[in-house]
C-alpha cells in the first residue's frame, strides 16, 4: 500500500510527471526489493528521496545510510534532497535532479 505524498512530494511530482523534466520519465512511490523510492527514473538508475526533519531523529540517519548503500549495490543512485529546499527552491532542486540524472546515465 502506498502512502499519501507529502506536501513537498507532490510539489515536486508535479514537475517531474509527464516527463517535464528533460523528457525524463520518474516513477513515484515506485518498490524495489523492501523498500518504495520517493521517485525513480529507470533510464538514469536514480532515485530521488525528500527527507523531511523526521530523517534526522533518532535511528533514522543510518536506517537511510543503510538503504542508500543497499540501492547503490544494485548501481542505483540515490539523491537525497530536504524537503524544505523542494519547498523554497524547486528552480535549484529540479537543476540538482537533471545533473544528478545525467551523472547516473553516464557510462561507467
Amino acid at each position: 500500500m502506498r502512502k499519501a505524498l507529502t506536501p513537498p512530494e507532490v510539489r515536486l511530482w508535479q514537475a517531474l510527471r509527464r516527463r517535464g523534466l528533460d523528457g525524463l520519465k520518474f516513477r513515484r512511490q515506485h518498490p524495489i526489493g523492501p523498500f518504495v523510492l520517493d521517485f525513480y527514473c529507470v533510464s538514469a538508475r536514480l532515485a530521488v528521496e525528500i527527507d523531511g526533519a523526521v530523517h534526522t531523529l533518532g535511528d533514522n540517519p543510518a536506517r537511510d545510510d543503510s538503504r542508500d548503500l543497499w540501492l547503490e549495490r544494485l548501481v542505483i543512485t540515490v539523491l537525497r534532497i530536504e524537503a524544505r529546499h523542494v519547498r523554497d527552491r524547486l528552480d535549484a532542486v529540479l537543476t540538482d535532479i537533471s545533473l544528478a540524472a545525467a551523472e547516473a546515465a553516464r557510462p561507467q
